[in-house]
C-alpha cells in the first residue's frame, strides 16, 4: 500500500515581513534630538550663539561704538539688527563642523544601515541648527532689552522680522550643508567658513554705515544679502536709522523682497550642489 502524502500536514513558510522604519516625521525628530542632546551634554556648544553674539553687542556698542557714530542716530539699538545678521550666517558653521565630524566619525554609515532615509539626516540636521542659532537670537534680544533696543512697529513686524532672519539662515544652512560634505576635516572646514562667512558679514552695513566707504567698496557692501536683512529688521522693528541715498541700490530701498529673493535663490543654488556633494561623500 503506498502512502500518500498529507499535502494537508505540511507547513508552508510565510515570507518575513519586510522591516519598515519609522515614518519620516519620526525619524527627523528622533534625529533633531539626538542632534539636541549634544548640547545638553555639552553645553560649551552654546558659547557661539550665547557668549559671542552678547560679546558682540557689548564691544561695539561701549567700545568701537564710540567712535562709529552715525548722525542723528542711536548707534546701540541700529547695531543689533546687524549682529543677529552675523549670528544667523553663522549658522552655516554649526551645521558644516556637525555634519563633517558625523560623516568623519562614521555616524552617518550607522544611520544609513538604518531604515532611514537619507533626507531625514540633513533636515534633521538644519532644524537643529534653526534651534541653536534661535537661542542666540533671543539671548540678543533679551540683551538689547537692557542697551535700549526695542520693537517699535508691533507684533506682526517684529515677527515679519524674526521671520526673514530664520528665511535667511534656512539658505545658509545649505551652505553649511556644502561645506561640511565636501570637506575632509573639522579644520577645514573651519579654515573655509571663517575666511569667507567672517568677512562678508563685516562687509555689510550690519556695523557700519555704507555711505562713507569707497565707492566699489560701497556697491559690493550695499548688495550684499547682508546688509538687506539688516535694513529689513530695522525697517520692520522701527529702529531709527539715517535716510536712504536716493541713489541708494534697489536692495536696500526693497529690503524685504530683496532678503526673500536672497534666500531663495542661494537655496536653489546651493542645495543641489550640497546635496550632490553629500551623496558623493556618503555612499560607498
Amino acid at each position: 500500500m503506498t502512502a500518500q502524502s498529507d499535502t494537508s500536514s505540511i507547513a508552508v513558510p510565510h515570507a518575513s515581513p519586510t522591516p519598515v522604519g519609522a515614518g519620516r516625521v519620526r525619524q527627523i525628530t528622533t534625529l533633531v534630538r539626538r542632534n539636541l542632546t549634544h548640547i545638553k551634554r555639552q553645553p560649551e556648544m552654546l558659547t557661539d550663539v550665547t557668549i559671542q553674539p552678547v560679546m558682540f553687542v557689548l564691544l561695539f556698542a561701549y567700545v568701537f561704538g564710540g567712535s562709529i557714530q552715525i548722525p542723528g542716530v542711536d548707534y546701540k539699538p541700529w547695531l543689533l539688527p546687524g549682529i543677529m545678521a552675523q549670528t544667523i550666517a553663522f549658522s552655516a558653521f554649526i551645521v558644516a563642523i556637525g555634519l563633517n565630524t558625523d560623516i568623519g566619525k562614521g555616524m552617518v554609515d550607522r544611520l544609513r544601515s538604518l531604515p532611514i532615509r537619507r533626507s531625514s539626516i540633513l533636515i534633521s540636521r538644519s532644524i537643529a541648527a534653526l534651534i541653536h542659532s534661535s537661542i542666540g537670537v533671543a539671548v540678543m534680544s533679551v540683551t538689547g532689552l537692557f542697551i535700549g533696543w526695542r520693537l517699535h512697529d508691533g507684533v506682526v513686524n517684529a515677527l515679519i522680522g524674526y521671520g526673514l532672519l530664520l528665511l535667511f539662515g534656512f539658505a545658509m544652512i545649505w551652505i553649511g550643508i556644502l561645506v561640511g560634505s565636501a570637506m575632509r576635516s573639522v579644520e577645514a572646514v573651519n579654515g573655509l567658513m571663517f575666511t569667507t562667512i567672517f568677512p562678508i558679514t563685516f562687509l555689510s552695513n550690519a556695523f557700519a554705515r555704507t555711505d562713507v566707504m569707497p565707492s566699489w567698496l560701497r556697491t559690493v557692501a550695499e548688495w550684499n544679502p547682508i546688509s538687506a536683512l539688516s535694513q529689513a529688521m530695522r525697517d520692520n522693528w522701527g529702529v531709527a536709522g539715517q535716510p536712504l541715498r536716493a541713489d541708494a541700490p534697489w536692495p536696500l530701498h526693497h529690503p524685504e523682497l530683496a532678503t526673500i529673493i536672497w534666500s531663495v535663490g542661494i537655496t536653489l543654488v546651493i542645495a543641489p550642489l550640497a546635496l550632490r556633494a553629500f551623496n558623493a561623500r556618503t555612499t560607498d
